[in-house]
């Protein structure tokens, strides 16, 4: 069994998946008090309250666990379209902690998550040579968690190294692995939840804000808000709902979405419960690249994918969907 740490590990949806994956995990670290008491109630291995800009100190501690693999998904706020882009406010440094860390233990694994926006940015390609110069070979993936049984439409980026191996080697696993559709929230919980459609409140009032539960979710954000009183349908709103029956996902079942499973504990406030929910890898996301990672670890197989090194001089980076890139195949 692979030892894994994980960095940045918020409420553990990353912990959690690579634990149903079959790894194990030996030890945690972040520096959100609220979040690492959920994980300290969810996980018995040891959970470090630690700030992970200190990466010469962090190296130090996670080598002790003698880590396989280090996962882990650095603060996105400075990437995302849903926060204030800003790499200047001093989050988005925690990237190249990562890869400090990284580069420091030297484990025979790491995966990095983040928005699909970090591929935009110079801080990416730093750590990717840094990586390189460590002499990782790197899969960048972006990967809509629909196709990897989450009932919800979320494009993450992935970038996942292995010492000594070739570029691109675990693309053509990833692809393989992906659900020939979407799942829905009636995939997932069948007769379960007491609605047809629910509110999801958009970032402005000429999105979409009704959504049906024969449709994955949209991206479980860190803001739950209620139904506005008065709210008029927008165009691009399912017809014919009737919105005295529509109502916002509870916490629960946005957690549930997000693929926790119903005895997952959660304690602390609703705001910070809804935040940890909203920053949280999909266990099930994490379970599929871990599940990827361990075919390859047992067969060593590098499926084709029929693309050249991304990884050129210039760093050229992905900016398609797996979903999509399959069906070009």
């Amino acid at each position: 069994m692979m030892r894994c740490v994980d960095l940045f590990s918020g409420c553990g949806g990353m912990s959690l998946g690579f634990q149903k994956a079959d790894f194990e995990i030996v030890a945690s670290m972040d520096n959100w008090t609220a979040a690492i008491d959920v994980y300290k109630e969810n996980f018995k291995h040891l959970a470090y309250a630690f700030d992970l800009s200190e990466s010469s100190a962090a190296s130090k501690i996670v080598a002790r666990h003698n880590p396989d693999i280090i996962v882990g998904g650095p603060p996105c706020q400075d990437f995302s379209s849903a926060g204030k882009r800003d790499v200047s406010l001093g989050r988005a440094d925690l990237t190249y902690a990562y890869q400090e860390i990284i580069c420091e233990v030297k484990p025979k694994f790491f995966v990095m998550e983040n928005v699909e926006l970090i591929t935009k940015s110079p801080i990416l390609r730093d750590v990717i040579e840094s990586f390189r110069d460590t002499r990782y070979g790197l899969t960048a993936v972006i990967l809509d968690a629909s196709y990897c049984n989450v009932p919800q439409k979320r494009n993450r980026f992935f970038l996942i190294g292995h010492l000594d191996c070739e570029n691109n080697f675990l693309i053509g696993t990833l692809i393989k692995n992906l659900t020939k559709k979407p799942m829905t929230l009636r995939d997932y919980f069948g007769d379960e939840l007491p609605l047809a459609y629910y509110y999801r409140h958009p970032r402005n009032y000429n999105r979409r804000g009704i959504f049906s539960i024969d449709e994955p979710s949209p991206t479980v954000r860190g803001v739950n808000r209620p139904i506005p009183l008065g709210y008029t349908p927008n165009s691009c709103d399912p017809s014919g709902v009737t919105l005295t029956q529509v109502r916002p996902l509870t916490t629960e079942e946005r957690a549930r979405i997000q693929t926790f499973p119903k005895n997952f504990k959660w304690i602390g406030t609703k705001t910070a419960k809804e935040q940890m929910i909203g920053n949280a890898v999909p266990v099930n996301l994490a379970k599929f690249v871990g599940d990827a990672i361990l075919e390859f670890q047992r067969d060593g197989i590098v499926y084709p994918f029929g693309q050249a090194d991304m990884f050129s001089k210039n760093v050229q980076l992905p900016t398609t969907t797996l979903n999509r890139v399959r069906d070009n195949l």
